[in-house]
């Protein structure tokens, strides 16, 4: 159900970016907030595997043409600060990453259950969608043909500063989403804590990366993105050893709590840089982008066979390559 739109979606997402690079974006924006309402409604309406597993794979490469490409047009609408624009979107992504459990828990105090949450997000999009056709910036390289976008893309491909980073926004997601998705299966089957625990627990993690967004907004303006990530690196390799070795769920929720604080700026400031070594090449941006994609996705699949041949406990100690491989990618000056 997860494996298969995933796989779809990273394997159309190079060629989307690509073709976000042509005068084909805005259809692609517009068509991808059409598609992703119909996914959302009839994913709203499924009545078996099959036609949910349908609905998810329409959605999946439909969120990287409506999702991806309006992240790039954001860019491009103002090169010279793309750090801070990276970071007002890792802040809204906060707060949707915050509040779509309580939306869903609301649809099911009223009794719409998550049907009616999934169908609201389908007619939420429907306007997006009509507006995207307002977006500037709809063809970033006047007259580019979809050949020669792809034939940037596997050029940027071979470009050591673009795969810099690239490398390290796989390699700091195993703090991100990999280590959510560990997260309360941790709490409960190795820290012995209720399931209440746990998602007490995610709640607090999500929270405070939520704040650790909105601080980074305010941290660019007088600190550099680099020196940001060096530090919040460096004291992660001391904050989630202690996370995993203390006693107790009070201690571990503070922990948390500083581990969420911390990788603010993990995924904006690296993306930023991406876009930065691809500059007027936004597109080309999101089509490496999904190309490493499909290699980060053995992450998740790695740690979970990893914790079944030897145990979550000390798999979760490979999740500390996070930090450590970010220090040791970084460039040595802005």
């Amino acid at each position: 159900m997860l494996a298969v739109p995933g796989f779809v979606g990273s394997a159309l997402d190079p060629l989307i970016g690509a073709a976000g690079d042509t005068a084909r974006r805005r259809t692609l924006l517009v068509s991808g907030g059409l598609a992703f309402a119909l996914s959302a409604g009839l994913a709203a309406g499924a009545v078996d595997f099959w036609t949910f597993l349908v609905a998810l794979v329409i959605g999946n490469p439909a969120t990287g043409a409506f999702v991806s490409l309006a992240q790039a047009t954001l860019i491009d609408i103002d090169p010279g600060a793309r750090e801070r624009s990276m970071a007002r979107w890792t802040l809204a992504g906060s707060f949707g990453y915050v509040g779509g459990p309580l939306l869903l828990t609301f649809a099911l105090a009223v009794g719409l259950g998550w049907r009616g949450a999934t169908a609201a997000l389908a007619v939420v999009a429907l306007p997006l969608a009509v507006g995207m056709r307002r977006l500037p910036h709809a063809a970033p390289v006047d007259g580019e043909s979809l050949r020669a976008s792809l034939e940037h893309a596997l050029s940027a491909l071979r470009r050591r500063e673009v795969v810099r980073w690239l490398a390290v926004l796989e390699s700091v997601d195993l703090l991100l989403d990999v280590f959510h998705g560990f997260l309360a299966l941790y709490l409960v089957d190795v820290a012995g804590v209720s399931s209440a625990g746990a998602a007490l627990g995610v709640a607090v993690w999500t929270g405070a990366g939520l704040a650790g967004d909105w601080l980074l907004l305010a941290a660019l303006r007088r600190v550099d993105g680099l020196t940001w990530l060096r530090a919040t690196a460096a004291a992660s390799l001391v904050v989630y050893p202690a996370f995993l070795v203390v006693p107790g769920l009070p201690a571990k929720l503070a922990l948390a709590a500083v581990l969420g604080l911390l990788n603010s700026g993990w995924y904006a400031i690296p993306k930023a840089r991406l876009f930065g070594a691809l500059p007027g090449r936004s597109g080309v941006a999101v089509a490496v982008g999904g190309v490493s994609g499909i290699v980060g996705a053995v992450a998740p699949l790695a740690v979970g066979v990893a914790a079944g041949a030897v145990g979550l406990a000390p798999t979760m100690w490979a999740l500390l390559l996070a930090p450590a491989a970010a220090l040791a990618l970084l460039p040595r000056r802005s």
